[in-house]
């Protein structure tokens, strides 16, 4: 018998789907008008920025509407609701993050070696737009950032944007007060590389979440020291812990008793396991299949 539990203590940050909405409809405006920007003016920083600002609006609308989805209830076919989105969202995220980025990389060597004359006056106008909108919509989403992965992706693409429309500020005076075209390219350059590194270490964290992966923070046999401390228990084995989404942490596992207990003495014995494992780790889903004298692996991890 497995008996599932659900802690009702965790507090919940509640996101603000608003907030991302607003942030697409100015970001929206603010890739249209750099495009023109860029294209008039000649300048390839504009144009990578504006094209970073384009992956923007794309990863905000894939927040919005993975945001929206993880709310919906679980159904027959959907036991667990579309709790996952959110984790897919911030997958798909950096993804874009990492890919904008190695194309920024190509046109910015490329533009090394055929400089193009640069019109900075435009430049300088659009990167101060760029840095105004995109600071206001990193401002909405910060809060949420620490608190959702999926946000913290969205968050992670404005401010990258907010420093890039910087960088191309300061390029754009360098251009129009001493002439130096050539910072356009290096500008790219260093905005792309960012990218990289932070596009990276997000997709990373995702995937790991994807994967059911052990999250960093748990030891495995530091639950079991913890749970083998309680009286009935013998051994707990085959032990799986991992993220739902980042609200919800499970932990399914064997539990080999020392006797041959009832139902209800089995449910205070779990009501003991489920606090200390809560208390001790954070882990607010528990799953345990109770047992006695059963033939079967007693490694802490079996591999099926």
């Amino acid at each position: 018998m497995s008996r599932h539990h659900h802690n009702h203590r965790i507090h919940k940050h509640e996101i603000e789907g608003k907030n991302l909405l607003f942030s697409i409809l100015l970001n929206t405006l603010i890739t249209i008008a750099q495009v023109v920007g860029g294209i008039i003016s000649g300048s390839l920083a504009l144009l990578s920025d504006a094209l970073h600002n384009f992956s923007d609006v794309l990863s905000l609308v894939i927040s919005y509407v993975a945001h929206k989805l993880s709310r919906k209830k679980a159904t027959i076919s959907q036991t667990f609701g579309l709790k996952r989105s959110e984790l897919v969202a911030a997958f798909v995220n950096s993804l874009t993050l990492v890919i904008v980025a190695f194309y920024l990389i190509y046109e910015a060597i490329t533009r090394f070696f055929d400089p193009v004359i640069i019109k900075p006056g435009l430049v300088i106008w659009f990167s101060i737009l760029g840095i105004v909108a995109n600071g206001l919509s990193v401002l909405l989403l910060k809060k949420d950032a620490n608190h959702n992965l999926n946000m913290k992706s969205a968050y992670l693409h404005l401010l990258t944007d907010m420093m890039a429309s910087i960088a191309v500020l300061v390029g754009g005076l360098m251009m129009h007060y001493f002439e130096m075209y050539w910072v356009d390219a290096v500008l790219t350059l260093i905005i792309a590389i960012y990218l990289v590194v932070v596009g990276v270490d997000l997709l990373i964290k995702s995937t790991k979440m994807l994967m059911l992966f052990t999250p960093e923070f748990i030891d495995i046999k530091a639950i079991v020291r913890e749970v083998h401390k309680i009286e009935g228990v013998n051994k707990l084995h085959h032990i799986h812990v991992w993220h739902l989404n980042e609200e919800e942490l499970h932990l399914e596992a064997h539990l080999d008793c020392t006797h041959d207990i009832t139902l209800s003495q089995f449910n205070i014995l779990l009501q003991e396991i489920e606090e200390v494992v809560y208390d001790k780790f954070g882990i607010n889903h528990v799953n345990i299949q109770p047992e006695f004298k059963k033939e079967d692996p007693k490694d802490f991890i079996v591999q099926d």
